[in-house]
């Protein structure tokens, strides 16, 4: 999309773009499975299912009327939302949760909206949550990791061709729906090494009373129901 007037932007935005083509959409697809496999590649891709996650945390807890004091992302994909407010509650519960499914909720989120063909309207709004992590960022490295990825959303859906922001679009749905899945195997991996005892989890059991595996098992039955109906949406559009 090249530059042009707020009139011109604003239609794009809010206007339905053509269909990258079912060749795009398993292509797209395989590539974000091979983005979410090899450990040595998972390394670097997985930062952006970092942000998602402290980013749910984030959203949570101010959704709940917690106080967000910020959000640390570091070299080694892990991160960190404080906030504060009651120590217990459907606000504590609600904020705890949110991490692990913020990734596969926003993908499904995505899924929707690129079956109604809105495309542009996608990576705005991706620009506009990165944005919105930007200014609660509390670290360099985690500063650096979301202006990189919020660059290149922007730069794509502002200059890049209807077919490349098409492609880009279904990857970015597609990553998150299917990178989604693997931290929670993951956590569960460590919960069993007695790896993660304070993990989200494990916070969650505590403040509920419900036993952390159980947990584990809500994360992934929305991880695999957003990646199902999400999966579903994208390849039949």
């Amino acid at each position: 999309m090249q530059p042009q007037s707020i009139s011109a932007v604003w239609d794009q935005v809010t206007g339905v773009q053509a269909d990258p083509g079912h060749g795009i959409v398993w292509a797209t697809a395989a590539v974000a499975l091979v983005a979410a496999g090899p450990a040595f590649v998972w390394h670097w891709t997985r930062n952006v299912i970092t942000i998602a996650h402290e980013g749910g945390h984030g959203l949570a807890a101010v959704l709940t009327r917690r106080r967000l004091h910020g959000i640390r992302l570091h070299s080694d994909t892990s991160g960190l939302t404080v906030s504060s407010g009651k120590p217990h509650g459907p606000g504590m519960v609600l904020t705890a949760a949110a991490g692990y499914t913020a990734p596969s909720l926003l993908g499904v989120g995505g899924a929707w909206l690129l079956s109604g063909g809105h495309i542009t309207a996608l990576l705005w709004a991706v620009v506009a949550l990165l944005l919105a992590v930007l200014v609660n960022i509390r670290n360099a490295f985690g500063a650096l990791t979301v202006v990189l990825t919020g660059g290149l959303c922007f730069a794509v859906s502002w200059f890049g061709s209807a077919a490349l922001q098409g492609a880009f679009a279904y990857l970015s749905v597609w990553f998150l729906l299917i990178a989604g899945v693997r931290p929670i195997v993951e956590l569960q991996h460590k919960r069993r090494r007695g790896g993660a005892p304070d993990s989200d989890a494990d916070q969650l059991g505590r403040l509920t009373g419900v036993p952390g595996v159980l947990w584990v098992v809500l994360f992934l039955v929305v991880a695999i129901a957003a990646l199902t109906t999400g999966g579903r949406w994208l390849l039949t559009r």
